[in-house]
């Protein structure tokens, strides 16, 4: 009897230390990390607003990461402007050879172009999923990182301005991933790489992504892998449901095997609250920020 006792709080003990593994990630807390940003209002280049999430941001990543890497550069926009841009790069394991990087944009868009509202289109996008959840992901990895060195060395790189212009002229959107691409650190490319965009939606479908399976099939094969033995095959569901050009394409022509774990049916297929003044933080969820996070967390613990 002592025995069976003993034996069925071993096996209870192993659940329980199954679940904690699990759950390195807490969804609740990358829900305030996506509500703290938006305390800083719209974070477009060139805001009081974008300078404070910026120096938020960095400041939250020294407390985590063994290195952070700044890289600064004004960019001159066709209209004459002159923007202060900032990527983060904070390092774990900064010594480990073998890498993996994740990455999300910080920035907002500066104009609600998709709202049905003329008016509204000209006022900017709030950017709770898209911007904000990616970067709460990013953060909420850092903190099991931090609790929990990983073998592999990991980068979370936080993109500036992939936002601002107009997506069919390059020159003003995907600014900080070229520039990243151009100044890669030393050592790159990493072993691959992995975009959270828009990963907060309450109601999460995350397809794979036409140029993720193109260029590197083989790392979406392995993230939706990590996914299904989560038990989380109804949010990331296996076949191309959309291409789109987002941070990783500026990686992949840079040589680096990037894939871009994005939820673009946000709001449904009509996709009707991308670029609307409706991207606010109801409708984001902390148990959709949960099974991406726990995803990203185990990809790297593999």
């Amino acid at each position: 009897m002592r025995f069976a006792l003993g034996l069925a709080c071993l096996v209870l003990a192993a659940c329980s230390a199954t679940r904690r593994r699990a759950r390195e990630f807490d969804g609740a807390t990358a829900l305030t990390y996506v509500e703290r940003q938006l305390g800083f209002g719209p974070r477009i280049p060139g805001t009081a607003g974008h300078e404070q999430a910026g120096d938020w941001l960095l400041a939250t990543l020294r407390a985590r990461a063994d290195t952070v890497i700044v890289q600064e550069w004004t960019q001159q926009t066709r209209r004459g402007e002159r923007l202060r841009l900032r990527n983060f790069l904070a390092r774990f394991r900064s010594d480990a050879v073998e890498r993996v990087l994740y990455l999300a944009h910080w920035d907002t868009r500066p104009r609600a172009d998709q709202s049905a509202n003329l008016a509204a289109q000209r006022m900017p996008v709030p950017g709770a999923n898209d911007g904000a959840s990616g970067v709460a992901v990013l953060l909420g990895v850092a903190d099991a990182l931090q609790a929990s060195s990983p073998v592999l060395g990991v980068d979370l790189l936080f993109v500036d301005g992939e936002d601002y212009g107009d997506f069919s002229d390059s020159t003003e959107t995907l600014m900080g991933s070229r520039y990243f691409a151009a100044h890669q650190p030393v050592g790159y490319p990493p072993l691959f790489a992995v975009l959270f965009d828009m990963v907060g939606d309450k109601d999460l479908q995350i397809y794979q992504e036409g140029n993720s399976a193109a260029f590197a099939p083989e790392v979406v094969q392995r993230v939706w892998r990590t996914a299904s033995e989560l038990g989380y095959d109804r949010y990331f569901i296996p076949g191309v449901g959309y291409t789109i050009t987002d941070d990783h394409v500026a990686l992949q022509q840079a040589g680096i095997h990037a894939i871009d774990v994005v939820d673009f049916y946000y709001g449904g297929p009509d996709n009707r609250y991308w670029h609307t003044t409706e991207d606010t933080i109801d409708k984001v969820a902390a148990a959709s920020l949960q099974v991406v996070g726990d995803v990203a967390v185990a990809l790297v613990r593999q």
